[in-house]
Parts: structure tokens; C-alpha cells; sequence
């Protein structure tokens, strides 16, 4: 019986290996990084940053769509499709007008067999720009609810 029971285990465990070998064969999408962390950031200040895609595996990968989780996230995606060993980039434009911790994420949607939705994040701080007084002398927004010296 444990005779049966190993033979039937080690046959198992080898169509689960020969199947996950059959969808690496397909197009496979990695990226340089998952998160970019722009860290504090003025208000106003350059918004944009960018994730590289690279095909590693054997079929072309095509990239569908991007999309942010809001308005203030724009992605730009290549639609060409992506050779094997091919590169192309991701460009991630974040709104810096708004004051205030970044959180947000883009959504990836490709042909590929390992991910086909894939979740990047960009994160960091966007921090009041200087305001310039009428005595020429710049001074600092103050933050939301803190007393103002009038």
C-alpha cells in the first residue's frame, strides 16, 4: 500500500512539473521594480518616474492596458508588442499639486503566463512649495489646521 500511495505521489509531482514548464514557455513579464519611492517631493515638483518591462520568456508579450487607481496616476504603456529579451518602458506620471502622503498603485495587464495582472506601486510625500511673501521673503505654507500668525 505505501508502495502505491509513493508511486502515485511521485507521479503527481511530475505532471505538475512538466505542466509548470509548459507555461514558462509562453511570454513572461518582469519588472526592474515593483515600487518606486519618489521620498519627499515639493509640491509641483516632477511627478514622473518610470518602470522598465522585460520579456523573458519565449512569445511575444503584449501589454493590454495600464491603468492607475486614480486620476492623479497616469500610466503610459508601449502597446508594441515586446520580443523575447525585449525591453520597453513604463512611464508614471503623479499629480505633485495635491499636498500630502502618495500611495498609489497602476494596474498591468498583459498577455503573459506568470502574471497577467500585475500591481505596481509608486509611494512617497508631496510637501507644500514655498510661498513667496510680499517682503520678498519666502515662507512655508502652513500645514492643514495649524494656527497662522496674521
Amino acid at each position: 500500500m505505501k508502495r502505491l500511495l509513493s508511486t502515485f505521489i511521485l507521479a503527481f509531482g511530475l505532471m505538475a512539473f512538466i505542466s509548470a514548464q509548459e507555461v514558462a514557455n509562453g511570454p513572461l513579464i518582469s519588472l526592474d521594480k515593483t515600487t518606486h519611492d519618489y521620498g519627499t517631493i515639493t509640491q509641483g515638483g516632477n511627478g514622473a518616474c518610470e518602470f522598465t518591462v522585460t520579456n523573458t520568456g519565449s512569445e511575444p508579450l503584449i501589454i493590454s492596458r495600464c491603468k492607475g487607481s486614480c486620476g492623479c496616476t497616469v500610466p503610459v504603456c508601449d502597446k508594441d508588442p515586446i520580443m523575447p529579451g525585449a525591453t520597453s518602458a513604463i512611464s508614471v506620471k503623479y499629480d505633485t499639486k495635491r499636498i500630502g502622503p502618495i500611495n498609489k498603485s497602476v494596474t498591468i495587464t498583459s498577455n503573459s503566463s506568470n502574471e497577467p495582472t500585475k500591481v505596481i506601486r509608486i509611494k512617497g510625500r508631496v510637501e507644500a512649495a514655498d510661498l513667496g511673501a510680499p517682503s520678498g521673503v519666502p515662507v512655508k505654507q502652513p500645514a492643514t489646521g495649524a494656527p497662522t500668525n496674521n
